[in-house]
């Protein structure tokens, strides 16, 4: 019997460093689910393991792709479940860990599939996308798929902004003629392992702190220049990211400095609160304090084995 150890949880709960700690326990690797952190070039802005971290445990998709390139969340579980069934040879238990919630259920449960859409129509919500910008996307959701776009509003309104992300549901729900929640969570994909599910959280206030603390000292490591670096290109699809647009503001004279640092806190917050309404629905996860003794969370899984 195989087993995953998943960890979710909200950004800067202590995901990365709990990992690491059960990986050195049951001497196994970890594979990350952080969407962003997989761009070798977004390095402080994603929190990526610091160098010490990354040699303490073998780590596998982080920094390994390029912002140039296109990689889906189809190509993400394609790849995570072939490395898997690489490593369980080696050792039944792995460990996967990270606080992108769709990237995390696309590797348990597997991706939806979808029907395969005429050009013609790709074409042609590309072009009044264009023509009409964002709005016409959303006006074309909130009418073809209202629950859909009530959820996104509530749980990732962040997406409702992501012009690929929005091509995408509308070419789905006007090529199929259904909505694109109807294709959604249509059956769970063999897998040749068992999750266990850890769940990270901490009282609201704590959270809060523990992210204001973790902008700054991103800011101090340099997270200015970075984002200085990518400017040029801050219309790619992985810079659409909290951390880097706020900056990308300051940088076109919208923001000042310190109102741009304060929106980053801000925003990451309200993506933590997203992440905790999504993972909440996760099947059969444990949740801890994240001030546990770490012998709690070991035990617990050794006893699910």
């Amino acid at each position: 019997m195989n087993y995953l150890i998943t960890i979710i949880g909200p950004t800067a709960i202590g995901k990365t460093s709990l990992s690491i700690a059960l990986a050195k326990h049951f001497g196994c690797d970890i594979i990350s689910c952080d969407s962003r952190q997989f761009f070798k070039e977004m390095r402080i802005g994603t929190a990526v393991p610091s160098d010490e971290e990354l040699v303490s445990a073998t780590h596998h998709f982080i920094q390994n792709k390029s912002i140039f390139e296109e990689y889906t969340v189809g190509d993400f579980e394609r790849d995570a479940v072939s490395k898997l069934d690489e490593l369980f040879l080696k050792n039944n238990i792995q460990i996967m860990v990270g606080g992108s919630g769709l990237y995390v259920d696309a590797v348990l449960k597997g991706f939806d599939d979808f029907p395969d859409i005429d050009a013609n129509v790709r074409d042609e919500v590309r072009a009044n996308f264009e023509t009409n910008g964002i709005d016409y996307l959303q006006e074309i959701l909130k009418e073809r798929d209202p629950n859909y776009y009530a959820l996104l509003s509530e749980t990732n309104p962040q997406t409702l902004v992501n012009p690929q992300r929005m091509m995408r549901f509308c070419e789905v729900c006007l090529g199929s003629g259904s909505p694109y929640s109807s294709f959604l969570h249509q059956k769970t994909k063999e897998r040749h392992f068992t999750p266990i599910v850890i769940g990270l959280e901490a009282e609201r206030d704590v959270m809060y702190s523990r992210i204001n603390h973790r902008v700054d000292l991103m800011m101090n490591d340099g997270l200015v220049a970075e984002a200085q670096q990518l400017y040029p290109h801050k219309q790619l699809n992985a810079l659409q990211t909290v951390g880097y647009r706020e900056l990308f503001s300051f940088f076109d004279g919208e923001f000042s400095f310190e109102f741009a640092v304060e929106e980053i806190k801000k925003n990451t917050r309200r993506f933590a609160k997203r992440q905790l309404t999504w993972f909440k629905r996760t099947e059969h996860a444990v949740w801890f304090d994240y001030l546990v003794d770490r012998k709690e969370i070991t035990d617990y899984i050794e006893k699910q084995l």
